[in-house]
């Protein structure tokens, strides 16, 4: 099947592309919500129009989005887990754990499906990019150590940490 995209569609295409598609998955998901139309020979006439609109939009997101990509670029998140001698780990840290403790950290709110990243099974430093928009990628840290042991962070974080423990004192 041959579909119009008129939304951007997460590892399809920009809105303004034609793409040959699944029957199943164009029927059943792009249709209804409205991301595709079926290419025919009328819709093919909008599509510089569609492709116009989309860039218009899909900019003033990114200038949105602007900031909240910043706050998440150099985020760095540290799980605590109990892990078996050879570093897996008894259970995972999963896309949804990490979406509440970016909400957590920063106050932004990041569905569980944008964090693109399979749960995390071992001990180690992890990185895991958040989809904001089709442009806007950032990349934080999620560090997963053993229970009872403090994370190796990382000398700028550490540094970081002892600049807010040297500030705070100062604002009392």
């Amino acid at each position: 099947m041959k579909v119009l995209l008129m939304e951007d569609v997460y590892k399809l295409g920009r809105a303004g592309d034609v793409k040959k598609v699944a029957d199943g998955y164009g029927r059943n998901y792009l249709l209804p919500h409205g991301l595709a139309v079926l290419a025919t020979p009328g819709a093919l006439k909008q599509v510089e129009e569609i492709r116009s609109r989309a860039s218009s939009r899909r900019s003033a997101l990114n200038q949105e989005m602007g900031s909240v990509a910043d706050k998440l670029a150099n985020l760095v998140l540290a799980y605590p887990a109990r892990a078996g001698e050879t570093g897996k780990l008894y259970g995972s840290i999963t896309t949804q754990m990490i979406a509440e403790s970016i909400k957590a950290k920063t106050g932004v709110t990041v569905d569980r499906h944008q964090v693109d990243v399979q749960p995390i099974r071992t001990l180690g430093e992890q990185r895991v990019h958040i989809r904001l928009t089709m442009d806007l990628v950032p990349e934080i840290r999620v560090i997963v150590h053993r229970e009872g042991e403090t994370p190796d962070l990382g000398e700028e974080v550490a540094e970081a940490a002892a600049e807010a423990e040297v500030e705070a004192p100062a604002e009392v």
